[in-house]
């Protein structure tokens, strides 16, 4: 079953209307950027609980916590003087109660040096209750970070949370304690660990110049990378504008299976219905670089509580999708950057033997990226699919994209070397 096309103009429409609309929280605009202004340093993208979307996957979402401390390790994209922390509560039932925090510059695993330690404070308290459906942003903390340094972030919650607001696919370790370590440095009381990332959406410096948001599915989230190298294409982004002397910060708004037109359960919310949080509502953003919809041409395939719903799409219902984000982004001063769709045959979940349907599906493909590469309509275009491409068959991934550890991959997550060349291929100059 395909959506109507009138019903999906009309939720185009809305769409549009909602994000040009003004936000409920103020949005710094990317003129403001400067030394007194505050810039996204790093970023996650919040879901709602869930197993998780991977075969085999586990996390801590729907238990949530009671009496634990969560240490979480991320690496800043931009330096500045101070940082500030913020926390969501997107996704909870009932108020958030978090006891306290504490930040620090990373050390070993779990552990902190301990000279770098400082308290966290919301409005110069200790701690802060956070309402269902809401962020709660942290005062400045004197804390000196250079771009790619890696800060420790430590919660402790005493009282039950119910079930967490997350970020499914971390790519890295977050570590949990029984009791609170806020102010422990050392890593030994940190004897279980997890793969996903839990209330903490944004590290923001003070004094930055800016930032861009990458935006988009399991390709930007850094599904199939090295896990705790930092080797996303964001963050492989954020290492050339480092090595370049430009002072800008890069926010990764990847989901794990995310789509342009329609929610999941495990997978997050569409992408329109995100992309005021996750990238208008983000301080001193000055461009966005928008890769989505393989999700929604391939998941008419799959037959699962993460799948639903998987109706057939056309490709003049992704272009309208896309669109809806060109013009909020144009809305408020954010310049926007089309990735096209990277190929995928070979995948053994996503490519089926019934080569009609096969043909169906490349035919939607190429009709979005074409309309991207030449529609106009984007303020510039990262082409990915041409850069991962196997040059002989321009419909699957380069082999040597596609390895990992000897062993052949997916044939849809590129492996760090491809991520690496997804970033290489960004002019930087189109940033700004």
């Amino acid at each position: 079953m395909r959506i109507p096309l009138n019903r999906a103009a009309a939720i185009a429409a809305a769409t549009v209307a909602a994000l040009i609309a003004p936000p409920g929280l103020p949005v710094q605009a990317a003129a403001t950027a400067g030394p007194g202004a505050w810039t996204g340093a790093w970023a996650a993208a919040m879901q709602q609980p869930s197993p998780g979307g991977m075969p085999g996957s586990t996390n801590w979402s729907e238990a949530g916590f009671t009496d634990h401390t969560l240490r979480q390790v991320v690496r800043v994209s931009t330096g500045g003087a101070k940082l500030r922390i913020r926390l969501s509560n997107r996704y909870g039932a009932t108020p958030l109660q978090v006891t306290g925090v504490t930040v620090g510059r990373a050390g070993a695993g779990a552990s902190v040096h301990p000279a770098t330690l400082r308290p966290v404070t919301f409005r110069h308290w200790p701690g802060t209750v956070i309402p269902a459906g809401q962020e709660a942003v942290s005062d400045a903390v004197r804390l000196p970070v250079a771009a790619l340094d890696k800060v420790s972030v430590t919660l402790y919650v005493k009282a039950p949370t119910g079930p967490a607001t997350f970020h499914d696919i971390a790519s890295a370790t977050t570590y949990r304690a029984r009791g609170d370590h806020r102010l422990d440095p050392r890593a030994t009381a940190f004897t279980e660990t997890s793969s996903s990332w839990y209330y903490l959406t944004g590290v923001d410096v003070l004094g930055g110049t800016g930032s861009v948001v990458t935006f988009g599915d399991s390709v930007t989230d850094g599904t199939g990378s090295t896990e705790g190298a930092d080797n996303r294409y964001p963050d492989q982004l954020a290492e050339r504008l480092a090595a370049s002397g430009r002072r800008l910060g890069v926010l990764n708004a990847g989901i794990s299976g995310n789509r342009l037109l329609n929610d999941s359960a495990c997978f997050g919310e569409n992408a329109s219905a995100r992309f005021r949080r996750d990238v208008l509502d983000r301080p001193g953003v000055q461009s966005v670089i928008v890769m989505e919809g393989i999700n929604d041409i391939t998941y008419p395939l799959m037959d699962t509580p993460c799948s639903k719903p998987n109706t057939a799409v056309t490709a003049e219902q992704l272009i309208e999708g896309h669109r809806a984000l060109i013009r909020a982004a144009r809305a408020h001063g954010i310049k926007v950057i089309g990735g096209t769709i990277m190929p995928f045959k070979g995948n053994p979940w996503l490519y089926p033997q019934d080569n009609a349907q096969t043909l169906a599906m490349e035919k939607t493909r190429d009709a979005v990226n074409h309309w991207i590469r030449t529609g106009g309509e984007y303020d510039a275009v990262v082409d990915f699919e041409r850069v991962l491409a196997d040059p002989h068959d321009p419909d699957r991934l380069r082999p040597e994209y596609n390895t990992r550890d000897g062993q052949e991959g997916d044939w849809l997550h590129p492996n760090d070397a491809g991520l690496d060349a997804m970033a290489r291929a960004i002019d930087l100059g189109t940033l700004r």
